[in-house]
């Protein structure tokens, strides 16, 4: 038998006492069984499944694996099961229930993501800068100094750093992100990632990330219409994780949509007037877009590397630049066909498969007499590219 058993440094439950007193081998950190008086052998997890499996095939009766909180949230569970083993679970309190509660925060609107690793650094950076209430789950290279360098200075936030949550070194700190950088953390286990504007509306249904929008392609006044709207944000495949940037945002009805799928948005525009529109747009949606004023392509060079990219408005040269930023799928829309092929050119020469389509939407006009027509149009030609290299 193999039981898995949550702790969270409270007294253990008597039947968890009962099966680590009845264990030939308790696998877990040894900052928990350290805590433990064991008669068992012990075992770290790093070589969980090995060690299980030796144990089993052995014979040599049952094994318990403790974990931190509950072991079927981003825990133990999943991995035994996926290796075709079946454990008893007696959980504990989650470790993120326990960061939020010492915070004093209701988190059923939370966030929660459990990086791998650094390579995810991005990914969860992009989800803070989208999502007002984030729960990050510290790894190795993404902790609070980390996330705190990557958010600074276009995204202001409020961090709760939560260290050795249930141990004797409980400590829960409000830092500001500036500190967070500097200061020497000792075992952080969660760190609250918070909008200090954000305000609930109402209640909700559904804890974490929201639903998706009930709709898209939305009615702005927009120099784009709908039709092409909708084939832009298909092409983009805006995604929480996400880094958008919208070059020569507009009004920003690229950028507002593409927040409201939950990536986080970079918008670029020189125009003061647009800018003033744009903001107005994104605090009518309930949206977060950073906006950069500024003209493209300079305005590019101090950004994160972005996963997609709209350009809306500028020339060869800013193509050029967003190209080699590698984004996953970069989309332009121009306003006239002796535009296509040189953009197709410049994106081949950076390594980019790209292709052109022509959109052209008329929509329906009812007469006096009740008849109908089509509305003139003027086609938009929009390119879409991808890595030739699939990366």
């Amino acid at each position: 038998m193999i039981t898995v058993v949550g702790w969270d440094g409270s007294d253990l439950p008597a039947k968890a006492v009962d099966r680590l007193k009845a264990a030939r081998l308790v696998i877990g950190p040894e900052s928990l069984t350290r805590r433990l008086t064991l008669s068992a052998a012990t075992a770290p997890p790093e070589g969980l499944l090995d060690a299980l499996d030796t144990h089993l095939g052995r014979g040599e009766g049952s094994a318990v694996v403790i974990a931190e909180g509950d072991p079927g949230f981003f825990g133990v569970v999943r991995t035994l099961r996926g290796h075709g083993l079946e454990p008893d679970v007696l959980p504990a309190t989650s470790i993120v229930t326990r960061a939020f509660a010492c915070a004093g925060l209701n988190w059923e609107d939370a966030l929660v993501v459990a990086p791998a690793g650094p390579h995810q650094l991005g990914r969860v950076v992009n989800a803070c800068r989208a999502h007002p209430k984030v729960a990050l789950l510290v790894a190795p290279g993404v902790g609070p100094g980390e996330i705190a360098r990557e958010l600074a200075p276009t995204t202001p936030r409020s961090l709760i750093v939560c260290e050795d949550l249930g141990g004797p070194d409980q400590r829960v700190t409000h830092s500001r992100m500036g500190e967070a950088t500097t200061r020497p953390w000792k075992d952080p286990d969660v760190v609250l990632v918070v909008d200090p504007l954000h305000r609930q509306k109402e209640p909700g249904w559904v804890a974490g990330a929201q639903p998706g929008p009930a709709g898209w392609a939305l009615p702005f006044e927009s120099r784009l219409p709908a039709e092409v709207r909708a084939y832009v944000l298909a092409k983009l495949g805006p995604r929480l994780g996400d880094l958008v940037w919208d070059v020569g945002a507009g009004s920003g009805e690229i950028a507002v949509e593409c927040a409201r799928f939950g990536a986080a948005v970079v918008a670029v525009e020189r125009d003061a007037a647009a800018c003033a529109r744009l903001r107005e747009n994104v605090l009518s949606h309930g949206v977060k877009v950073a906006l950069t004023r500024g003209q493209a392509p300079p305005a590019l060079e101090p950004l994160p590397d972005p996963d997609a990219v709209f350009v809306g408005g500028g020339g060869p040269d800013v193509v050029v630049a967003c190209a080699a930023r590698r984004p996953r799928s970069l989309v332009c829309a121009l306003k006239t066909v002796e535009r296509v092929s040189a953009v197709l050119d410049l994106l081949r020469e950076h390594g980019y498969r790209a292709e052109g389509t022509q959109i052209l939407a008329a929509g329906l006009v009812i007469g006096p007499d009740g008849a109908h027509s089509l509305s003139s149009a003027d086609p938009v030609f929009v390119v879409h590219a991808t890595p030739a290299d699939g990366s």
